[in-house]
């Protein structure tokens, strides 16, 4: 189990980038459009005023049931020990232990 407050702060981030996706794309959009070096340059110090978390990239994938941050398959959302618990118990359809 992952500490609450990590869990809490990765919600509050999932806001931030709510919020300012718009505002940031907009302004990233218009970057790539400038033209001039001192443009560019102007724009880029709106980007930088923005909150550091409002960008998507300091998302970090993790498991819905345990909030543990590594291992995490997408297809199912879950850490890889919970996959095992899960598939074990029948839980996960179409999953099954491999042998071969």
């Amino acid at each position: 189990m992952a500490k609450q407050s990590m869990i809490e702060r990765e919600k509050k981030r999932e806001k931030l980038v709510l919020k300012y996706r718009q505002k940031r794309e907009a302004l990233l959009l218009e970057f790539k459009k400038a033209n001039t070096f001192s443009d560019q340059m102007q724009l880029h110090k709106k980007i930088e005023k923005l909150p550091r978390n409002s960008s998507r990239i300091r998302l970090r994938n993790r498991c819905w049931r345990t909030g543990r941050s590594r291992g995490i398959y997408r297809d199912f959302g879950l850490c890889r020990h919970m996959i095992r618990d899960m598939a074990h118990n029948g839980m996960l359809p179409g999953v099954r232990k491999a042998s071969w």
